[in-house]
């Protein structure tokens, strides 16, 4: 599968470099406009889930020791999983709903409309699945019954929260400032009083992973299976969150556009990965307050991903709130999503199979742009 996914992966790069030298200056509205820091709290929330959270200190020596990734350090291959080149797709998605779909409707012809809502429903559960898997580590105690009854509380949560938009928006918010609350207060400061280390030490990493930028190309392309997975994972989410966001974006220019959705998530992720190498470098164990105060946050953010993607879905299906009424809806997508997490913790299933047929997707709305290219023209003037 890594021809695929590279030749799939450097084409969204393309489109991305095509669109900017393009349409730099179209202004980009949604359907659902709101201010630019509401706008990245839904993409950042959305666009991750607790991966960011409960991942990078179980990756830092798995890096380490691969051969594939001797030529930068860990925290920079790190922030490579995570990235740049990742918002970078998302921005091509959003743009793409928000300035093309309009005009060529491609998301409404049949096939492609149940193929990409499948897709959707499939990695929505993923996200649960993972944090499942991930959960021990962080809280080794804890019975596999009780993890189940975690998943089950985190899928009714997210499901009551898909039906209302306004929960949505708070959520978003509440979890990225709780976010930083982690990264930035709570991790930081337990680093300095458990071993001292200060500003040096952290500009030092700030450093460490500046060296990204030095290799960039090599992250364009997969570098081990493990990077591959996470290239199919991102691929496996990159249209719905462009559909996702694209709705509230508020009037930005494309290139402001792609500046806020590629720099403003990435400084955060930076920051944190910086704070996160502390600990690996110093081995430091994270005191079980901390440690419960990183899951909560890990549960939030499954939530969020969770709540908006369903809402997604079920809006693109017809299968609403609105159109099924709560006593249809709420039981629906609940036990959709319990019987697919299921499907992957019992099953051989993968994400990577979902992001094959995402890239597979994006083959058919290539070939299906080029036959109604003549609706583009005047695209300047959207909106």
């Amino acid at each position: 599968m890594t021809p695929i996914i590279t030749v799939a992966y450097l084409s969204v790069l393309a489109c991305a470099l095509f669109v900017l030298v393009r349409w730099p200056r179209v202004r980009c509205t949604g359907d659902t406009p709101v201010g630019i820091f509401t706008l990245i709290a839904l993409l950042f929330t959305a666009g991750l889930d607790m991966g960011l959270v409960m991942l990078p200190l179980n990756e830092f020596p798995i890096y380490e020791q691969d051969p594939a990734f001797a030529f930068t350090n860990a925290l920079a291959v790190e922030f490579g999983m995570w990235g740049p080149l990742v918002w970078l797709m998302y921005f091509v998605t959003t743009f793409y709903f928000v300035a093309l779909e309009p005009r060529l409707r491609l998301f409404e012809v049949p096939l492609v409309k149940w193929i990409y809502n499948l897709t959707v429903i499939a990695t929505c559960s993923f996200t649960c699945y993972l944090f499942m898997i991930n959960l021990p580590t962080y809280a080794p105690d804890l019975p596999q019954l009780a993890i189940w009854a975690l998943v089950i509380a985190v899928l009714a949560f997210s499901v009551t929260s898909s039906g209302d938009m306004n929960i949505m928006k708070w959520l978003a918010i509440v979890s990225t400032y709780g976010f930083g609350m982690l990264a930035f207060t709570a991790l930081a400061l337990v680093a300095f009083a458990y071993s001292g280390v200060g500003l040096t030490d952290f500009a030092a990493n700030i450093g460490l992973l500046m060296d990204y930028f030095a290799h960039l190309p090599r992250f364009s392309v997969p570098i081990s299976d493990y990077h591959e997975f996470y290239l199919f994972w991102w691929f496996a989410w990159s249209i719905m969150i462009g559909q996702f966001v694209a709705r509230f974006v508020g009037g930005l220019p494309v290139w402001q556009l792609a500046l806020a959705m590629v720099a403003l998530p990435a400084i955060p992720l930076g920051l944190w990965f910086c704070v996160l190498y502390i600990y690996h470098q110093a081995q430091i164990v994270i005191p079980t307050w901390l440690n419960w105060f990183m899951i909560f946050v890990g549960v939030v953010f499954v939530i969020n991903s969770l709540d908006s993607l369903i809402r997604l879905y079920a809006a693109n299906l017809g299968w609403s709130r609105e159109n099924l009424g709560d006593r249809v809806y709420y039981p629906m997508h609940f036990f959709l999503q319990l019987i697919l997490v299921g499907a992957y913790f019992f099953t051989p299933f993968e994400i990577q199979w979902v992001g094959l047929v995402v890239a597979g997707l994006y083959a058919i709305i290539y070939a299906m742009i080029l036959r109604r290219l003549g609706l583009l023209s005047g695209i300047a003037a959207v909106r």
